[in-house]
């Protein structure tokens, strides 16, 4: 490599390195407003966040950003460069082209009202008080409005927020796999409400003594192979995961004393997400590509080990026995099939993160529909609860009794971010597909989880998608690992398998 390249590429990675430590500052501030920081912290704060955002944000479109990039994005140049470098490159100026579009200003008034809008999310919810949450939300709805204006939209308006989570992803192909989806599991979702057998729940409500929950919330992440070392679990109002660097992947997890169940489920998903921040190329600390190469790939690997593992009977044959030594008086009497079917029941419920696997995908579709019609055909904020209500009516027959456990129920939109609620749904495809490779690679597969030996599945998963980071394409990475493209039907196939056997249809 020429000298003068080489020098090039120092500074560009240097300059990268600092973007990214202001961003490491960023994350744990605003980590810390999630989970517990004092109310009167969030005004401040916020601002605090918003500036340190802002120079980073003024930083990766500098002149000498702009500069680096005209050098090493020369084709002779890229041609020098081993392939993470040219990744890093290509990455970078994918963001410097759409970052310099947008004036810092604007960058952050938005980053403020975001941050504070999140924050004070939690108590709008609180109260069910839509009325007072929606002037927050109209803006942030206009802000993005006028990036995509500068941004230059897509195929729709929509698809350019889209493209933000899963990189080329668009509505026509969302729609396509939506709908087969759906042609799939409509009537298996009305075969089980028919059937004969459906589980005993009543055992489930009870109270559950909140730390003994955080005790096995601890233990089933140690068991799964989450490094407390290079992490930690906390409690906020909605779960979540955040990585500050390749040392410090948190998580959060939400403790409800009437359901046990809600705590065991958000803590392995986001556990999942964990692992693959966690166990990401050494070599890829403080660059671009030290992260999850999209949402949707992120999310199969939360809705893998909460779905296809952590409610699998084979996964609950190993740790039924440790749940009710924690829970003797509420559980020691349960039979652990009547648990594992329980904990598999389907039923129309109104709160996503606590929806079953097959009417999960709903919840998703219905916050799919609405966002096009927000951003494609300028659906008013303020009508939002009545559309909302109107399609939980539709797709699950039940109505929210209030906003706060109907369209306040979630914190994306509070923190802008619009577009993202799809990848959770890609998430299960790909987990789906994933985990039919995983099992023609593991013939024994159930027998490892049944005596908790998750390694051999952690490491391929780490050799397969982890150590990659961002550094392969969320296509690339399905293709390479499955030998085919995004296909729904492993999901529908792994839920009627499924539930088959436990509704005995």
């Amino acid at each position: 490599m020429a000298q003068a390249v080489e020098q090039t590429l120092d500074s560009f990675t240097a300059l990268n390195k600092k973007i990214r430590n202001y961003y490491e500052a960023v994350g744990l501030m605003a980590w810390d407003l999630r989970t517990g920081a004092p109310k009167k912290a969030a005004e401040s704060r916020s601002e605090t966040i918003g500036l340190l955002s802002t120079e980073a944000f003024k930083l990766a479109t500098s002149e000498e950003m702009g500069q680096y990039l005209s050098i090493l994005n020369q084709p002779d140049v890229l041609a020098q460069l081993d392939d993470v470098n040219r990744r890093i490159v290509q990455d970078v100026q994918e963001e410097y082209d759409r970052s310099i579009k947008i004036p810092a200003e604007k960058y952050e008034e938005f980053v403020v009202l975001t941050t504070q809008s999140e924050t004070l999310w939690e108590d709008f919810k609180h109260r069910a008080d839509f009325a007072g949450f929606a002037p927050y939300l109209t803006k942030i709805v206009a802000k993005l409005q006028e990036f995509i204006d500068y941004w230059g939209p897509r195929a729709t308006r929509y698809d350019t927020l889209l493209h933000m989570y899963e990189p080329d992803l668009t509505t026509v192909k969302l729609d396509q796999v939506f709908a087969q989806l759906r042609d799939r599991l409509v009537p298996l979702a009305e075969s089980i409400r028919a059937s004969e057998h459906q589980p005993q729940t009543k055992f489930l409500d009870q109270l559950f003594d909140k730390e003994q929950q955080k005790k096995f919330s601890i233990f089933l992440l140690e068991q799964i192979g989450y490094d407390f070392d290079a992490g930690r679990i906390d409690e906020s109002e909605h779960p979540f995961q955040t990585t500050l660097n390749l040392g410090d992947a948190r998580i959060t997890t939400k403790y409800l004393q009437d359901d046990v169940t809600s705590a065991i489920f958000s803590s392995l998903h986001e556990g999942g997400h964990a692992l693959y921040e966690q166990n990401v190329d050494p070599k890829l600390a403080g660059t671009p590509l030290q992260q999850g190469t999209s949402m949707g790939i992120h999310e199969s690997q939360s809705r893998f080990w909460e779905n296809v593992i952590g409610r699998s009977r084979p996964f609950w044959d190993r740790y039924y026995g440790d749940l009710q030594r924690h829970f003797p008086e509420q559980l020691g009497d349960v039979k652990l099939e009547d648990f594992h079917r329980a904990v598999n029941r389907v039923e129309n419920s109104l709160i996503r993160i606590e929806a079953d696997e097959l009417t999960y995908n709903l919840h998703v579709i219905i916050r799919y529909e609405i966002e096009k019609q927000l951003f494609n055909d300028n659906l008013s904020v303020d009508d939002l609860p009545k559309v909302w209500n109107e399609k939980y009516e539709s797709y699950l027959g039940i109505a929210p009794p209030n906003d706060g456990v109907g369209v306040l129920q979630d914190v994306h939109w509070s923190g802008g971010s619009f577009g993202y609620f799809p990848s959770y749904s890609l998430g299960n495809m790909y987990a789906a597909q994933i985990a039919h490779t995983l099992n023609k690679q593991f013939p024994n597969l159930d027998e490892l989880i049944a005596a908790g030996n998750f390694a051999p599945i952690k490491e391929w998963l780490t050799d397969k998608i982890y150590k990659y980071g961002k550094s392969r394409k969320p296509q690339e990475i399905i293709k390479e690992v499955t030998g085919e493209d995004l296909n729904p039907d492993y999901l529908a196939e792994y839920l009627e398998q499924k539930y088959k056997a436990i509704y005995d249809l």
